[in-house]
């Protein structure tokens, strides 16, 4: 009886010692089934993320001839209000920047487009202007042209309180001669706008635009050239006295 009891105790021992052994190896094959397909799925949704946020060969094709002439490029923006946090990409693709050539937010952007609208992207007293110029051919626009002479020779106020005052005038339009230049205007296919983005101590441009289409997903295809790059724009960081005010 008690060989009996030590054969059933060693077969026992055994039994759970493999069945721990069996439970430990599957726990470590499931660790690097896990981590295997996370990769996998990573590079995957990395991949489909750049094609939407990318443009098409045939589409490169289409526009080589314009492509090809300095400081110009191909671009697609997507809806802010679809996209967001939705992408690995901050701000979701609704964002772009004429001078880094990224639609990451982190970097600074000129151009956002949410709602229907595009828009002249600010952060802290950063501002710009917009204006449309219908349907007229980019080949067509020089810093010599009527509607661009203003931004082409506007200088970015150095005081924080002025440049405030910019910001909000921008939002409400300004109208110079018979041209109204805003902070944000309807985006309308086959459309074509000027517009001047000013970030203190980063960039200032000045860049043409053209909306050639919105797909089906909401996202604008555009051709844009920029017009000139200006020497970058420093604020003195002076008390803001709306702000004073406001605390």
């Amino acid at each position: 009886m008690h060989l009996l009891n030590c054969s059933i105790a060693l077969f026992c021992s055994l039994f759970f010692s493999a069945s721990l052994l069996a439970q430990t190896s599957d726990r470590g094959q499931l660790e690097k089934e896990f981590f295997a397909l996370r990769t996998e799925l990573a590079e995957k949704i990395s991949a489909k993320e750049k094609e939407l946020l990318g443009v098409t060969e045939s589409e490169k094709e289409k526009y080589a001839e314009f492509l090809q002439q300095p400081n110009t490029g191909l671009i697609r923006i997507l809806p802010h209000e679809k996209f967001n946090e939705k992408l690995n990409t901050r701000g979701g693709g609704a964002y772009y920047s004429f001078t880094r050539l990224t639609h990451s937010y982190d970097y600074g952007s000129d151009i956002s487009f949410e709602q229907g609208s595009l828009s002249v992207v600010f952060a802290g007293a950063n501002f710009g202007f917009l204006r449309s110029l219908g349907n007229m051919s980019l080949d067509e626009l020089t810093l010599d042209h009527t509607e661009i002479h203003y931004l082409a020779n506007f200088v970015p106020p150095t005081k924080l309180v002025e440049a405030r005052k910019y910001q909000r005038q921008s939002m409400k339009g300004i109208q110079v001669g018979e041209a109204m230049y805003r902070g944000s205007l309807e985006a309308k296919p086959q459309t074509t706008y000027v517009l001047r983005s000013i970030n203190y101590d980063t960039t200032d441009v000045l860049v043409a635009f053209h909306v050639i289409k919105k797909d089906e997903d909401g996202s604008l295809l555009i051709r844009w050239k920029k017009l000139k790059t200006f020497e970058i724009p420093k604020l003195e960081r002076t008390p803001d006295p709306e702000s004073s005010q406001q605390k």
